[in-house]
């Protein structure tokens, strides 16, 4: 079982095997992240000890999931004993939601979490001054359905009110285009206030003695760190935090057999979501979280833009998004900006565009005469996949394996996958 602890201030020499097992959030230039934000947030404005906390949390299992190496891959990737050691404002509180947020954060990666709470200050910030209250939070990750997202919330505002649009990025390549996305919707839309804070948070390569962490590509968990940042902003003004997908994706029904576990994503699984909020509300912590789609497909969401804004702007804004899951394309010197056009994401995108008839002008990678770019776009391919999910259909007792919480019934679950896999069969079948 890998241990790691966060800490957050660092002696003047750090030992191999201290370094090897530590994160240090510190502000200076040997930080184990690479951010702007100190470890109190201070520049978030005046954040609830508590939400500052969730964020240490989260940062930590981040750093954690891309530090540690899967044994596997198919459907026993997510084999993995972690266990932590964070620094809180109220270390019993967090011991008493322990084994909650083990369970929550295990259900999201796959893996086995142990988390450790100790009381530990962070050396003083300067704190922001906040001035203007949002109505919302929205996360604005550079997708379509979190462009479609904060179109909506917009459109729903008042002249005299504010939303804010919070975005979450590691890679630079993904700055630019939630910038571009946050400037288009206030464009269509004039008149409501609109903030968009960008956050840059990533783990370094290095640790504090010089050696390398170790990296693992797959990072279920950054959701988790995207979720904790919109809730701290979310908690300064005591409003919601809206997490913008489709209903369909976010119950994700797998394609086969060798895409359970960890290989469907649950970043906005109803079961997640409600236990996350449910440990948070234990403890007195934010935990306000709407997902303002679960109920509806990709498509009815590029419907509903297309209502908003009509079809040819929709067709404009959605088109400007990232819905690829792929940076591979790096290594045929492709953008990784670019969309491959067959993950997953990529499918259901060019699916909704046909169901909803707006337009694509989305730019797909296309193989031509490269037989390596062709193989690597055939092995992330989930076409095949699909084809068989859509001719199989989906059933009642497919569901039931999807740990759906109590209040979510089956037969809405049933009609919502029936409709998404409607739309998957209008491109493909």
């Amino acid at each position: 079982m890998p241990p790691f602890a966060l800490r957050l201030v660092a002696p003047a020499s750090v030992s191999h095997e201290e370094a090897k097992s530590s994160f240090y959030w510190l502000t200076g230039a040997q930080s184990s992240f690479t951010t702007s934000l100190g470890p109190s947030l201070g520049t978030l404005g005046p954040v609830p000890t508590l939400s500052v906390d969730l964020v240490r949390l989260a940062a930590t299992v981040y750093a954690a999931d891309r530090s540690t190496h899967r044994a596997a891959r198919g459907s026993d990737w997510n084999q993995r004993s972690i266990e932590l050691e964070i620094p809180v404002s109220d270390a019993a509180a967090w011991a008493s939601v322990a084994s909650d947020l083990e369970g929550v954060i295990g259900f999201l990666t796959g893996d086995q979490w142990t988390l450790k709470f100790n009381e530990n200050s962070a050396p003083p910030e300067t704190v922001a001054l906040k001035t203007t209250a949002s109505k919302r939070i929205v996360l604005l990750s550079g997708g379509a359905d979190s462009a479609i997202g904060a179109l909506v919330s917009r459109s729903n505002l008042a002249d005299d009110e504010q939303h804010t649009l919070l975005s979450h990025f590691s890679a630079s390549t993904l700055a630019p285009i939630q910038r571009n996305i946050a400037a288009r919707v206030a464009d269509l839309i004039p008149g409501p206030q609109q903030q968009h804070l960008q956050i840059h948070f990533s783990r370094n390569q290095r640790r504090l003695d010089g050696t390398n962490y170790a990296t693992e590509s797959s990072s279920r968990s950054r959701s988790l760190l995207f979720l904790a940042l919109g809730l701290a902003v979310a908690a300064v003004d005591d409003v919601p935090l809206w997490i913008p997908e489709n209903g369909f994706a976010s119950l994700n029904p797998p394609l086969g057999p060798d895409r359970r576990g960890s290989l469907s994503t649950r970043t906005t699984h109803p079961a997640f979501l409600a236990g996350l909020s449910a440990a948070l509300a234990k403890i007195g912590a934010h935990g306000a979280i709407e997902n303002p789609f679960a109920d509806s497909t990709k498509g009815e969401m590029f419907a509903r833009a297309a209502a908003i804004v009509d079809a040819d702007n929709a067709a404009e804004l959605l088109s400007a998004s990232n819905s690829c899951a792929h940076t591979g394309q790096r290594a045929f010197g492709i953008s990784p900006a670019m969309a491959c056009g067959v993950c997953f994401g990529c499918v259901v995108r060019r699916a909704s565009f046909n169901a909803s008839g707006v337009s694509d002008s989305t730019t797909y990678i296309t193989a031509g005469s490269n037989d390596r770019l062709r193989a690597w776009l055939d092995s992330i391919s989930v076409e095949a996949a699909a084809r068989s999910f859509i001719a199989r259909g989906v059933r009642q007792r497919d569901l039931i394996a999807l740990s759906l919480p109590n209040s979510y019934p089956l037969a809405q679950a049933l009609d919502l996958c029936r409709r998404g896999t409607s739309e998957l069969a209008g491109l493909l079948a």
